[in-house]
C-alpha cells in the first residue's frame, strides 16, 4: 500500500511539473498575427484627363499603414492635390496627366502595408498605361467587292487605342456577327458579301477623350464570278494567356468555306478561327487551308499560350529557436517559367552565406537570430503577370532551465577537431565532469569567426560524443562550442574552439558559353570562353553518340575546335573540361546537336522481284541500314528498263508491261538531300501469257543426280503442263530421308550442286515445283557419294558435265603476299589494318572472288595464339583489343586454291584508357613506436590500361560518408607505400585507394578497416602538469629552486656532522670492510688522502653543447598539395635511427664530479634534457655496453639492498610494468665510467650506487608518477605547437620543451655490525637527526608536487 501511495505521489508530481512546464512553454510561444492583402492593384489603361483608381486593402487585427510605391520609390502624397490614398488604402488619381514629354502617372505601382512592431508586406505590382492622343496610321480605302466574296477594311491606330475602335456604315453602327467582324488589329472583315453591305464606312475612336473619326470609304457590290484564291490576310504568330479568347485571322478572297461553330471553336467568315477560354492543349501550329475548283492555298500560324504565375505551394508560418535553420517553401508554375524573388518586411533578400535560395524557389535562413523575425514574401513574375504570398517567422530564445529544475551538465571536456577537410570538420569531445544524468545529448554551435550568427547541429543519439559539420567553406575560420543537455535542460558551454578549414585546390570552373554549331553532315564546330579561375593549360572535349554508353575525348589548346568524321544525321552530346596544374576542373553542361542529313550511303536491302502475270511485276525491298540512311527516308526511286530504254517511277507495282519481255529493275532511297546509291540491277521477265495460278504445279518432268565425293549435282526439267505458274523449285535431301535439308531455287534454274556432303553416303533427294498456291507433287531420286580416295576433281567433273572436255592445266604459282601493311590505332580497343595488293590493277579494285585473311596477336603473355579474320576488302578493323597493348598484324590473300605467304608484320599500340580495376592487396599497418602514424601498402591494379601516374588515398572515420567528405592523400605513381600521420588514437579509420593514368581515374578499392592503437600510460616528469600559462610555471620553478636549496643545506649539515664524529681508525675499518666485500680492488695512498665523496654539483661546469643535426629528410613520401589538418606539424621520419631522431636542438649537460673515493674510481652522473619545438621523448643513453633503462621504475634486481624510507617509492609503478615513453618531454641520462687502467666488467647501471661507497647507498630517485594516473592508462596526444588564433586544441597532458631537475635524496643506511661502540654512538646521534631531516625533505617534496 505504501509503495502504491509513493508511486501515485510521483506520478502526480510529474504531471504537475509537466502541466506547469507546458503552460510556461505555451505562454512563451507567440501567436501568429493575420496580416495579408484582401485586395491588390491590377493593370489599368487610363485615359488622359480622366480619373483612375488602383485598389488596395489589407486584412489585420490592428490597423495597418498603407503607402504606395511607383517604379520602386515611395510616393510623397502629403502635398499632392491629384493623388490621394483613400481610407481603405486605394490610390486615387483624380486627373491623369499625360503628354509627349511629361508622363508622371504612367508606370508600375505597388501597395505597401506596415504594422509597427510586427512587419511589412508588399502587394503585387500593377502597370498603369495612359492612352495616347488618337491618330490614324492608315485610313479605310474604297473598294469594289463581288457578291459572295470577302473584303477587309483597315483602320490602323495607336496600339493602346484598339479597344476604343468601332465601325460605322452610313454613319450608323455596324452590327457584328460571324459574317461581319473586327480583327484584333481593329480591321473590319466583310465575308460572303451581299448588296446590303454597300455603303460608306468609317472608323471611330470613342471613349478615349474627344471622339475622332477616320475618312469615309465607299464599298460597292458587284455581281459575283469565280476567282482565284488569294490571301487578303495570312495568320500571324499569336501570344495569349490561358483563359482568354483568341482570334486567328485568315481572310481569303473567293468563295469561302462554310462557317460553323463547335464548342469552344468558331470559324468566322473568310476563314478566321476564334477559340474561347483557351487551355494548355490549344497551343500549337494551326493551318488555314482554302480550296475551290481552281486550286487550294494554305497558310500556317502558331499559337503560344502564356500563363500567369500560380502558387502550387505557398510559404507557411514558422516558429523556430535561435541558431536553428529554417526553409520557406514556395512552388510556382506559369508559362513562361516565372522568376522568383524573396523580400523580408518589404526589402529584397540578398543571397549570402546565411540567406540562400535553394531549388531555385525556396528560401533557406541559416542560424536564426532575433532580428530575423518578420514577414517573408515570395514574389513570382513572368510576362503574363505577377503574384505574391507571404509567411511570418517567430524566433524564440534558447531555453534556459529554471533554478528549481535540477542540476544541468557541466561543460563538455577536451573538444578537438579530429578531422579537418576543405568543406567539413569532425568534432569529438569527452563526457562532462558532472553530467548529472545518463542520457546526455549534445548540441554543437558554430559560426564564422567574429560573427554572432550561430548555427546548431545536434547529436543523433544520447551518449554520442562526435559530430561532423558539413557544407563549410574552404580556407575559412569557424568557431565551435559544445553544450550538453540532460532532462533538466542545457548545461554549460565549452570554451569556443577556432578551426580553419583547409584551402581548396583551385581547379578551373566550367567553360562558359559553350556552343555547338553543325556545319555539315559530318562536322560540328565547338566554341567556348575561358573560365574565370586559374591558368588554363588545355581543354578536353568529351563527346558521345546518342544511345551509346561510352564517351570519347580529345585534347585541344584553343577556345574552339571543329569535330570532323562524325556520323551523318546523328545526335551527339558535347561537354568541355578545362585543365590547370591542379588537374581537371568542373565540366560544362552537356549540349546536344544533330548533324545534318545527307543522301543515303547504302542502297535498300533485300530487294526482290516477282512476276505476277504477263504485264505486271511486284518489287519488294527493305530500307537501307539505319547507320547508312543519313536522314529520314522520304521516298524511294525505282528505275527499270527494257533493253536500252530507261524509265523512273515511285511506285511498287508495275503494270502495263509487255508480254514475254525481260526487264531490269533497281531501287534507291531518297532523303531531303537527294537520292542515294541504287541496288544492283535485278532481272525479271514477264510471262508470254497469263498462266494459271489457282492450283499447284505438276510434278517436274525429270530429275537427274550425279554424285561426287562431297557433293551431288542435281538437274531437272520443268513440268510438262506449262499452263500453270511455277515460282521456283524446292530441293530436299538427307541421308536416308529427303527432309533433313531444304533449298529453294528460282524457276529459271535447271541444275544445282548440293555441297558439304559426306563421302560414301546414301542420300535421298526430292524435287518439287511451287507457286503462290503451294508446292506440287515431288519427284524422288537417290545417290551414293563417291569415296574419299576417288581421284576425280569435282570441279573438273562438274565442268565436263556441262561443257566440252578439256585438258587440265597444272596448279598456278602461289599468289603474291599483300604489301604496305599499316596498323592505324583508332581507340583503346580498335586498330584499323590496311594494305595493298600488287596482283590487282593500279586502281586496286577487286573484281574476282579473292579474300584476305588478317591475323594478329600480342607478345604478352609469350604463348598468346594468333586470332584471324577474313575480309573481301583491302582494310579490316580489329576490335576488342586490350588498352595500351602492342599488337602485330600480318595479312595473306586467297583466291580459289591459290594462297600467298603472310605479309610483313605491322605493329600498333592501342591507346590508353582509364584503369578498369582498383589497386589490389591494400594493407594498413601501424608504424612501430608511432601509434599515431600508419603505413598504407598496395599493389598496382591488374588492369591499369596505361602507365599509372599517381594514386589517391581516401580515408575517413565513416565508411558510409560521401566521397567528397573523405580526406585525400595524393601519391606519385612510382610509389606503392605511403605514411599517414597524426591520426586519432583508438579510432577506426577506413581507407580506399584509386589509381589514375593520363586518361583519368579508375575505380576505388574496397574499404580497408584499421583501428589505431590505444595510447600508452602518460609518464609525468613533474607532480602535476599545468598548461594554463607561463605564470604557474614560474611559481613552480621558484618552489623547486627553494626546495633544492633547502635540501642541499640539510645535506651539507648532515655530511659535516658525520665527518666530524668519525675517527680515522673507524674510517679505516670501514674501508677494510668495503675492501673485503669487493675483493677485486687494491687501494693506494695514505690515510690522509682519504676524503668522503663530494656530492656537490659544480654548476660552473654547466654548458650547452650543440649536437650535430643533419637535415631531416622529408617525412612524407610524396608531396601532398592538400594538408590534412590546420595544425602545422613537423613529423619525424620513421626511417631514421631512434637515437638520431632524438638528437635535435641543444643538450644541456650537468656533470657532477665526486672526489676520488678509496677505490680510485670516478663516478660520473650526467643528466641532460632535450627540448624539441614539435615533440620530445624520454629515453636513456649509456656508454658502449649500456642498456637503456627506464627512469620510471627502480631496477631492484641489480641492487643488494633496496631503497628505504624514500617518499616517492610507493608512487612508482611496479617494475613488472612496461616502460613508459611519453611524447611530452625527453630526458637523457648518461652513465660514463672513467676508471683507471683496470676496469671491472660493466653491468647495467641502476638508480643505486653499490655499497662500496662510504655512504653505502647513494640513490637517484625516480620521478614519481602522478597519483591520478595509477589506474588504466589514458591515450596520450602530443601537445602540438599552436601558432595563430585558429590553432586546434588537442587533448594533451605534459610540458613542452622544459625538463624539471630531479631532486636528489640521501637515504641513510644502517651501520655494519662490526663497528665499534663509538660508531654506535655516532649512529645514535645521527638516528635522532635523520628522521627530522627526512620529514623536512618529504614535506618540501610534497609541497612541490602540490604546487
Amino acid at each position: 500500500m505504501t509503495h502504491k501511495t509513493n508511486l501515485f505521489s510521483s506520478i502526480s508530481a510529474w504531471l504537475q511539473k509537466f502541466l506547469l512546464t507546458g503552460a510556461v512553454a505555451l505562454k512563451s510561444v507567440r501567436n501568429f498575427s493575420p496580416f495579408r492583402f484582401s485586395t491588390e492593384p491590377s493593370d489599368t489603361l487610363a485615359v488622359r484627363g480622366a480619373p483612375t483608381l488602383l485598389n488596395c486593402s489589407a486584412h489585420s487585427e490592428s490597423p495597418a499603414k498603407i503607402e504606395w510605391k511607383k517604379d520602386g520609390s515611395f510616393l510623397s502624397l502629403a502635398s499632392d492635390d491629384r493623388r490621394q490614398v483613400l481610407a481603405e488604402g486605394s490610390l486615387l488619381i483624380s486627373s491623369v496627366v499625360h503628354s509627349k514629354h511629361n508622363k508622371p502617372d504612367e508606370g508600375v505601382y505597388q501597395c505597401v502595408a506596415t504594422i509597427d512592431n510586427l512587419g511589412t508586406i508588399i502587394s503585387r505590382t500593377a502597370r498603369v498605361n495612359v492612352a495616347g492622343i488618337p491618330r490614324y496610321l492608315s485610313q479605310p480605302e474604297a473598294a469594289s467587292v463581288q457578291v459572295g466574296d470577302s473584303h477587309m477594311l483597315n483602320c490602323e491606330v495607336n496600339p493602346d487605342l484598339v479597344s476604343f475602335i468601332r465601325w460605322e456604315q452610313n454613319k450608323e453602327p455596324v452590327e457584328l456577327d460571324q459574317r461581319v467582324f473586327t480583327l484584333p488589329s481593329g480591321a473590319l472583315v466583310i465575308s460572303n458579301a451581299t448588296e446590303a453591305d454597300a455603303g460608306l464606312y468609317r472608323c471611330v475612336i470613342d471613349n478615349a477623350g474627344p471622339t475622332k473619326t477616320s475618312e469615309e470609304a465607299e464599298i460597292q457590290i458587284l455581281p459575283g464570278e469565280e476567282r482565284t484564291l488569294e490571301f487578303l490576310l495570312e495568320p500571324q504568330h499569336v501570344y495569349k494567356a490561358i483563359g482568354e479568347s483568341v482570334l486567328l485571322p485568315c481572310v481569303v478572297t473567293g468563295y469561302p468555306t462554310e462557317m460553323h461553330h463547335q464548342g469552344r471553336f468558331e470559324v468566322l467568315g473568310g476563314g478566321s478561327l476564334r477559340i474561347f477560354n483557351l487551355t494548355e492543349e490549344d497551343a500549337g501550329v494551326y493551318s488555314c487551308v482554302a480550296d475551290n475548283t481552281n486550286g487550294s492555298i494554305e497558310a500556317q500560324t502558331e499559337l503560344t499560350l502564356k500563363a500567369s504565375p500560380q502558387f502550387l505551394k505557398k510559404p507557411a508560418n514558422i516558429y523556430a529557436h535561435e541558431a536553428t535553420d529554417i526553409i520557406f517553401e514556395c512552388e510556382v508554375t506559369g508559362s513562361p517559367a516565372p522568376t522568383i524573388k524573396w523580400v523580408k518586411n518589404g526589402d529584397a533578400v540578398i543571397p549570402s552565406d546565411y540567406f540562400k535560395i535553394i531549388k531555385e524557389q525556396n528560401l533557406q535562413v541559416l542560424g536564426l537570430v532575433k532580428s530575423d523575425e518578420g514577414f517573408y514574401q515570395c514574389l513570382a513574375e513572368n510576362d503574363a503577370g505577377n503574384v505574391q504570398a507571404g509567411a511570418q517567422c517567430h524566433v524564440s530564445l534558447m531555453h534556459t532551465p529554471s533554478s528549481g529544475a535540477g542540476p544541468t551538465p557541466s561543460a563538455p571536456r577536451d573538444v578537438v577537431a579530429s578531422l579537418v577537410s576543405t568543406r567539413f570538420i569532425k568534432l569529438t569531445w569527452r563526457l562532462p565532469a558532472e553530467p548529472h544524468g545518463d542520457d546526455v545529448t549534445y548540441s554543437v554551435y558554430y559560426s564564422l569567426e567574429d560573427n554572432n550568427r550561430e548555427r546548431i547541429v545536434n547529436t543523433s543519439r544520447p551518449g554520442e560524443m562526435q559530430v561532423t559539420i558539413q557544407n563549410l567553406m574552404p580556407d575559412t575560420k569557424y568557431s565551435f562550442r559544445v553544450v550538453a543537455h540532460n532532462r533538466n535542460g542545457p548545461g554549460e558551454s565549452s570554451v569556443p574552439l577556432t578551426v580553419a578549414t583547409q584551402p581548396e585546390v583551385q581547379v578551373p570552373g566550367p567553360a562558359p558559353n559553350l556552343q555547338a554549331v553543325v556545319t555539315s553532315p559530318s562536322t560540328v564546330s565547338l566554341s567556348w570562353d575561358m573560365p574565370l579561375t586559374g591558368e588554363i593549360q588545355n581543354y578536353k572535349i568529351y563527346y558521345m553518340e546518342k544511345g551509346m554508353d561510352s564517351e570519347q575525348d580529345l585534347d585541344v589548346n584553343t577556345l574552339s575546335y571543329t569535330m570532323t568524321g562524325l556520323k551523318k544525321f546523328t545526335e551527339y552530346s558535347f561537354r568541355v573540361v578545362a585543365y590547370n596544374k591542379h588537374g581537371p576542373g568542373v565540366s560544362t553542361e552537356d549540349i546536344s546537336v544533330r548533324t545534318y542529313s545527307d543522301v543515303p550511303s547504302a542502297p535498300p536491302q533485300n530487294m526482290t522481284v516477282e512476276v505476277l502475270n504477263s504485264k505486271s511485276i511486284m518489287v519488294r525491298w527493305q530500307p537501307p541500314p539505319a547507320d547508312a540512311q543519313n536522314g529520314e527516308i522520304t521516298g524511294y526511286k525505282i528505275r527499270y528498263r527494257k533493253g536500252t530504254r530507261k524509265s523512273e517511277a515511285f511506285f511498287l507495282y508495275f503494270s502495263g508491261l509487255q508480254r514475254g519481255t525481260e526487264y531490269m529493275l533497281r531501287v534507291s532511297a531518297i532523303t531531303v538531300n537527294g537520292t542515294g546509291p541504287a541496288t544492283d540491277w535485278t532481272t525479271a521477265e514477264t510471262f508470254e501469257s497469263d498462266l494459271d495460278e489457282t492450283t499447284v504445279p505438276d510434278v517436274p518432268s525429270s530429275l537427274h543426280v550425279r554424285p561426287l565425293v562431297n557433293s551431288i549435282v542435281v538437274s531437272w526439267t520443268p513440268p510438262e503442263n506449262q499452263d500453270i505458274v511455277v515460282r521456283g523449285y524446292t530441293i530436299g535431301y538427307g541421308i536416308g530421308s529427303p527432309h533433313a535439308q531444304t533449298i529453294k531455287v528460282d524457276y529459271k534454274q535447271r541444275y544445282y550442286t548440293i555441297e558439304n556432303l559426306n563421302p560414301s553416303s546414301h542420300y535421298v533427294i526430292t524435287l518439287k515445283a511451287f507457286n503462290n498456291v503451294g508446292e506440287g507433287i515431288p519427284v524422288y531420286e537417290s545417290a551414293i557419294t563417291r569415296p574419299q580416295s576417288d581421284p576425280i576433281d569435282p570441279d573438273v567433273d562438274l565442268y565436263e558435265l556441262f561443257h566440252a572436255p578439256y585438258t587440265p592445266v597444272p596448279d598456278p604459282l602461289p599468289m603474291l603476299p599483300p604489301v604496305g601493311v599499316q596498323a592505324s590505332v583508332l581507340s583503346h580497343d580498335t586498330i584499323k589494318v590496311t594494305w595493298a595488293d600488287n596482283s590487282l590493277p593500279k586502281n586496286q579494285k577487286i573484281t574476282d572472288a579473292r579474300y584476305y585473311t588478317v591475323r594478329w596477336k600480342t607478345n604478352i603473355p609469350a604463348n598468346t595464339k594468333f586470332k584471324v579474320a577474313n575480309t573481301t576488302t583491302l582494310t579490316h578493323t580489329v576490335t576488342g583489343l586490350k588498352p595500351n597493348t602492342l599488337y602485330e598484324f600480318s595479312v595473306m590473300v586467297t583466291k580459289g586454291r591459290r594462297t600467298s605467304t603472310w605479309s610483313m608484320t605491322a605493329h600498333g599500340t592501342t591507346f590508353e584508357t582509364i584503369p578498369s580495376s582498383a589497386p589490389k592487396d591494400v594493407t594498413v599497418v601501424s608504424k612501430e613506436g608511432q601509434p599515431r602514424t600508419i603505413i598504407v601498402n598496395w599493389q598496382p591494379p591488374s588492369e591499369a590500361n596505361g602507365k599509372i601516374t599517381g594514386y589517391i588515398i581516401y580515408y575517413s572515420t565513416d565508411v558510409n560518408a560521401e566521397v567528397h567528405d573523405w580526406v585525400i592523400e595524393p601519391v606519385v605513381g612510382n610509389r606503392l607505400t605511403h605514411q599517414i600521420q597524426d591520426l586519432t588514437l583508438d579510432t577506426t579509420y577506413y581507407f580506399k585507394i584509386q589509381a589514375r593514368n593520363s586518361k583519368g581515374m579508375g575505380p576505388m578499392s574496397d574499404a580497408v578497416q584499421f583501428r589505431t592503437p590505444k595510447g600508452k600510460p602518460n609518464c609525468h616528469v613533474s607532480g602535476k602538469t599545468d598548461m594554463s600559462g607561463t605564470g604557474d610555471n614560474h611559481i613552480l620553478v621558484i618552489v623547486i629552486i627553494v626546495s633544492v636549496g633547502a635540501f642541499t643545506i640539510i645535506l651539507v649539515v648532515v655530511g659535516a656532522f658525520l665527518c666530524t664524529r668519525r675517527t680515522t681508525t673507524q674510517q679505516k675499518k670501514k674501508r677494510a670492510a668495503c675492501k673485503s666485500a669487493n675483493g677485486s680492488h687494491k687501494y693506494k695512498g695514505n690515510s690522509k688522502d682519504l676524503k668522503p665523496p663530494d656530492l656537490w654539483i659544480h654548476h660552473e661546469r654547466l654548458e650547452l653543447k650543440p649536437i650535430d643535426k643533419s637535415p631531416e629528410p622529408n617525412p612524407v613520401m610524396t608531396d601532398t598539395p592538400i594538408p590534412r589538418t590546420s595544425q602545422d606539424i613537423t613529423p619525424v621520419d620513421g626511417s631514421m635511427d631512434p637515437m638520431l631522431q632524438r638528437r635535435n636542438s641543444y643538450r644541456a649537460v650537468i656533470s657532477a664530479h665526486p672526489i676520488h673515493s678509496l677505490d680510485n674510481h670516478h663516478h660520473h652522473y650526467h643528466l641532460g634534457s632535450l627540448a624539441s619545438p614539435t615533440r620530445s621523448y624520454l629515453h636513456h643513453q649509456s656508454s658502449t655496453r649500456s642498456i637503456a633503462t627506464p627512469i620510471s621504475h627502480l631496477d631492484r634486481a641489480e641492487s643488494t639492498e633496496s631503497v628505504r624510507n624514500t617518499p616517492s617509492a610507493d608512487m612508482h609503478p611496479p617494475s613488472g610494468q612496461p616502460s613508459c615513453t611519453t611524447d611530452l618531454s625527453e630526458t637523457d641520462i648518461s652513465y660514463h665510467s672513467s676508471a683507471a687502467e683496470e676496469e671491472p666488467a660493466f653491468s647495467t647501471p641502476t638508480a643505486h650506487v653499490r655499497p662500496t661507497h662510504p655512504l653505502k647507498s647513494f640513490a637517484v630517485p625516480a620521478i614519481p608518477a602522478h597519483p591520478m594516473y595509477d589506474s588504466a592508462a589514458l591515450p596520450s596526444t602530443p601537445l602540438l605547437s599552436q601558432t595563430g588564433p585558429h590553432s586546434v586544441k588537442t587533448a594533451s597532458i605534459g610540458t613542452l620543451g622544459r625538463t624539471r631537475t630531479p631532486m636528489p635524496v640521501i637515504v641513510p643506511s644502517a651501520p655494519d655490525v662490526s663497528e665499534s661502540s663509538r660508531l654506535h654512538e655516532d649512529a645514535g646521534s645521527v638516528s635522532t637527526l635523520v628522521p627530522i631531516m627526512f620529514w623536512i625533505t618529504f614535506s618540501l617534496y610534497i609541497m612541490t608536487l602540490t604546487t
